[in-house]
């Protein structure tokens, strides 16, 4: 890799607020706030820090843990996790989750593995080389001392999981097998099949349901948190409703803990699951809990194209793909009709082995993303034509089925390969598939320090719910990684230095402050109810979704940014006044389900626009027209934009405001990337 470029952009004559080097093309839009600091990291090495941490964080005592109260919202990975280890230490836990099951937690969905550096296949692989590849792979936009961590711990993670019974791949001597994702030229990610993450949330499901038996976890489902309760200063417990009955529950504690995922339903189209939403932690951004880089998105470059408008969600192929299939287009515009096995293998383009020889297919995924964007834009997409354009490229297992035989093939990606045959009726044994990126993944959230502590004290953020570990891009099998590593080893160890303090000053339903989240909840509801307009939920969300993809999407520009601002601005009006939301409160109703988590994505989805105008660079996820080198790709710009953007809420109708959090890497060079 090469040092840094010179990177100035030259004074853009309409802006008077420079940023370092630049103007702030968000002028207005927002209100400086004061710079803030992570104060929890340690000082000192970075391998010795975690260690420190450890042991600086008081203890309490397993009489006193018995007398705690820790309120636990999500159960994937990481909320089961957490909420069986917490258990498991003796504190009395109650575990909230809005689908019928914790098995049915989003985390299910994931495919193709989990990072460790084991380095069980001797290829060079290490703490230090998963720590690197991970901020170099979030493009340098992520805090050392939280993701050297998660390298540290991600060797315990493996060992945990297969005590609980976790059916890893392994190879014929009976070890555990590895393949390599995108961003890394080793192996390291642990898999079982394609369904890596169910059978990993199984054996966190089976923790949590050990402590549900021994009396020390109680499990609420189809229970929906709408509100968080602060008192004094803290998170004390928060408000909920109950999906089926509809009656709206206090539940009280001495600490609260967010495990409830990521936004990228704000898209509408996404790979999410289509109850994932963003209202846990955006009730919370509204209490004073800031929210840090919201515009980092990831579009993951392995998913099964939109067939049309009357999509809801979209279906992830996993990234594990690219180890074996071969991602191409026509060379020729004029064959992109045809049959793929009519194409002769000289009229094809390969093109990530072409552009990118070190990596090839591996690419980061928000490279490989951009790059079959590029390809469908200058009309060599393949597949059936929506709206007029072609939106596909091909990945194709011929090679890899010449190579290591169908059963080979069969045997390491079956259940993925019959899951795209039963969606799109084509066999991809006999013919390539067909793949394109969509939003997947969300690499901003509720700012935490190091012991996961948001701006409120007392309210605890794990897992997608949190920004801290993965900058502007995740590398794939790094999510599962992230949220067993926070729930199983991160969390127990630094929340005890807060309950340390505890137990606090019983709060009562009467406070004012319970009273008053009781109140906005039900008002809430209440307006939603009888608002009686014309237009479903659902509309306003298919809208709000195509603004987003369109302007703050896979390429933002600063007028695109302004415009989607302006038009997020005079929907969100609307909706407000003409939503049309039938039934009642006092039993299931998806529609006012779907009308609260839509109003919060509107509110999001303007926040998001004004980080992405503010940070006038690209840099792994979020690519900016206005700031790329000659041949395309994304130029950051380290002396202006080397920070993480923490958004405090002011007020309806009001900008909001933005501390800077400096990032500062003393264990790594910061240098632009390349994968060449």
């Amino acid at each position: 890799m090469t040092d840094m470029p010179d990177t100035t952009l030259t004074h853009h004559p309409s802006h008077d607020s420079p940023i370092g080097g630049f103007t702030d093309d968000a002028v207005g839009y927002y209100t400086p706030g004061d710079p803030i600091k992570d104060t929890k990291a340690p000082e000192g090495p970075i391998e010795d820090r975690w260690q420190t941490r450890k042991f600086e964080a008081r203890l309490v005592n397993p009489s006193n843990r018995r007398k705690l109260n820790v309120i636990m919202v999500g159960t994937g990975l990481a909320g089961a996790s957490a909420a069986a280890t917490l258990g498991e230490a003796g504190y009395n836990v109650k575990s909230f989750c809005y689908q019928d099951s914790p098995r049915r937690a989003h985390s299910i969905a994931a495919q193709g593995g989990i990072n460790a550096a084991k380095n069980y296949k001797e290829d060079g692989d290490s703490v230090h080389r998963l720590f690197y590849d991970t901020v170099k792979g979030g493009d340098y936009r992520s805090r050392e001392s939280n993701v050297y961590r998660l390298a540290e711990v991600s060797t315990n993670i493996i060992d945990q999981c297969v005590a609980q019974g976790v059916p890893f791949a392994r190879e014929y001597g009976g070890l555990l097998d590895n393949r390599s994702f995108g961003g890394v030229q080793v192996s390291r990610t642990f898999y079982a099949r394609g369904q890596t993450g169910q059978q990993l949330l199984i054996g966190a499901y089976q923790a949590l349901e050990r402590q549900v038996a021994a009396g020390t976890v109680t499990t609420y489902t189809r229970h929906e948190m709408l509100e968080v309760i602060i008192v004094d200063g803290r998170a004390r417990g928060i408000v909920a409703r109950d999906m089926v009955t509809g009656e709206i529950e206090t539940h009280l504690a001495d600490v609260v803990v967010l495990a409830s995922g990521g936004y990228g339903n704000v898209f509408y189209l996404s790979t999410n699951a289509m109850g994932c939403n963003v209202t846990a932690t955006w009730r919370a951004h509204r209490k004073g809990a800031y929210m840090a880089n919201p515009c980092y998105t990831q579009i993951h470059p392995t998913c099964i194209p939109v067939s049309g408008a009357h999509q809801s969600k979209l279906t992830l192929m996993s990234e594990s793909l690219r180890n074996d299939g071969r991602i191409w287009v026509p060379k020729n515009k004029a064959d992109c009709a045809k049959d793929p096995r009519e194409i002769p293998e000289e009229d094809r383009d390969y093109y990530l082995e072409r552009i990118y020889p070190s990596f090839g297919n591996l690419v980061p995924r928000d490279i490989a993303s951009r790059a079959a964007k590029y390809q469908c834009d200058d009309g060599r997409g393949v597949g059936p034509e929506v709206d007029g354009v072609r939106r596909g490229v091909y990945l194709d297992f011929a090679d890899a089925i010449e190579r290591l035989g169908r059963d080979a093939v069969e045997e390491k990606y079956g259940n993925l390969f019959d899951m795209y045959a039963q969606i799109t009726g084509e066999d991809p044994y006999t013919s390539p598939m067909r793949i394109y990126p969509a939003v997947h993944y969300v690499m901003g959230g509720l700012w935490v320090d190091y012991d996961l502590q948001s701006s409120i004290p007392g309210l605890f953020v794990t897992g997608e719910a949190n920004f801290s570990d993965h900058g502007a891009n995740r590398l794939g099998a790094s999510a599962l990684m992230q949220g067993l590593a926070d729930g199983y080893f991160v969390l127990p160890h630094t929340i005890r230095d807060y309950l340390a303090d505890g137990p606090f000053e019983k709060v009562d339903e009467s406070h004012p402050a319970v009273v008053e989240a009781q109140e906005s909840v039900k008002q809430r509801i209440n307006h939603f109810l009888t608002v009686g307009g014309t237009r479903s939920v659902d509309s306003y969300h298919r809208e709000l979704g195509n603004i987003m993809w369109e302007y703050c999407g896979m390429e933002r520009t600063e007028d695109g940014l302004k415009k989607a601002i302006d038009l997020i601005r005079t929907l969100k009006e609307e909706f407000w006044r003409n939503v049309k939301v039938l039934g009642t409160n006092e039993s299931l109703n998806q529609s006012l389900e779907k009308a609260g988590r839509v109003a919060d994505f509107f509110e999001l989805g303007e926040l998001m626009c004004i980080d992405a105008l503010n940070r006038r660079e690209s840099c792994g996820g979020h690519f900016r027209a206005e700031s790329q080198t000659e041949d395309g790709e994304a130029m950051r710009h380290d002396d202006s934009f080397a920070y993480v953007a923490a958004w405090e809420f002011a007020g309806d109708d009001e900008p909001p405001i933005l501390h800077k959090e400096d990032l500062v890497y003393t264990a790594i060079e910061m240098k632009q990337r390349s994968y060449k």
